[in-house]
């Protein structure tokens, strides 16, 4: 049996996806520009996606069954960045290098997708939204990964799975779309500043969540079961959400105040309080770090996920997940217990200030 290789293993979930397949006894390679958290069984291959001749070179020989693709490319301004044509052509060649030098061991890769998939982004679908549905009329990256993968796939006889997960969350740090670190850190300004821990976003509306160790239990389905094959399946926790009606619950398990509602940019907000959470840093004893490193770009798309400066209430965001019931994975998650243990991760990593 062949090594699973997670490409982006430093992401929300690829983190989620090292730490399950080790856990299932898998040997795991672990594919990403800077190390990530130590995990037993997982070797790191240290490889920078957009150099096609290091690649090559890096991934030449190695045996390799499964690979999870989860690795991603973005803009600095986030949400502008998901319709730059360079910055779909760059996840394309990042896709192309990985696979390439591997394609002829291989047995199956999982893709990421997600709901932009639906165009959310650009204006409101129908909900449920569906995997049967006609390809949204929009570019994006998404549509060049898929077409040169099945291209692919077909060519050297392997298998693969497209998973489009609705918000996910995690423990990962850093990165560029992981709204949990954002939650807890900017819970520690407020309480450091007196201020009450007030939601900073816009309108309520419905939407869904999903567990990285969901869709990391997802990934190792996908690998062995035939009714995945050639398939793609939205998955979610199971339930819904409404920010407002969960943000109490947050700060329980953060140890904050709540407060009435208090409109603000965290793209805008969060940099400027560098020396702030450096203090919150020293007087709680926690982990040296810089918001920068614990937030990466996900203040950007914390705006976005919270409808900030939103003028009416924005439609409801929901995804149909029959299709991957029907096909055998049935596990799921309560979004609120994610959530707490989540934060409770962050804060035993000394990552955020304790509950106390």
């Amino acid at each position: 049996m062949g090594a699973v290789l997670v490409a982006g293993a430093t992401g929300v979930i690829g983190l989620a996806a090292i730490r399950h397949f080790a856990s299932l006894g898998r040997e795991v390679i672990a594919v990403s520009r800077r190390a990530p958290p130590e995990v037993p069984g997982v070797r790191h291959v240290a490889l920078d996606l957009t150099d096609g001749p290091a690649c090559a070179a890096a991934l030449a020989g190695l045996d390799v069954e499964h690979v999870v693709y989860a690795a991603l490319y973005e803009k600095p301004d986030l949400v502008a960045g998901w319709r730059d044509p360079e910055q779909m052509a760059t996840n394309l060649a990042m896709l192309e290098n990985l696979v390439t030098p591997l394609a002829e061991g291989l047995a199956h890769v999982s893709l990421l997708q997600g709901t932009k998939a639906y165009g959310v982004h650009i204006r409101p679908f129908p909900v449920p939204a569906k995997e049967s549905w006609p390809r949204h009329d929009h570019e994006n990256f998404y549509w060049l990964q898929e077409d040169w993968l099945r291209a692919a796939a077909a060519r050297h006889a392997f298998a693969f799975t497209i998973f489009r997960p609705q918000v996910v969350f995690g423990d990962a740090v850093g990165v560029a779309m992981n709204l949990t670190p954002v939650i807890g850190v900017w819970a520690a300004l407020r309480k450091a500043e007196d201020k009450p821990f007030s939601f900073p976003g816009g309108p309520p509306y419905l939407l869904e969540a999903v567990d990285a160790e969901l869709i990391a239990k997802a990934l190792a389905w996908a690998a062995e079961a035939e009714t995945a094959r050639g398939e793609t399946f939205n998955i979610t926790n199971g339930d819904v959400m409404v920010w407002q009606n969960l943000w109490p619950a947050l700060a329980d398990a953060l140890g904050v105040e709540t407060g009435p509602e208090e409109p603000a940019s965290l793209a805008a907000e969060m940099p400027g309080r560098e020396a702030a959470w450096q203090e919150v840093v020293s007087q709680h004893g926690l982990r040296p770090s810089t918001i920068a490193g614990l937030v990466g770009h996900s203040h950007h798309y914390a705006d976005f996920c919270f409808a900030h400066g939103a003028k009416r209430t924005p439609a409801p965001v929901l995804v149909s997940t029959i299709k991957l019931r029907q096909a055998g994975f049935h596990d799921c998650v309560d979004t609120e217990e994610m959530f707490r243990a989540q934060i409770a991760r962050l804060q035993s990593e000394r990552m955020i200030p304790p509950r106390g």
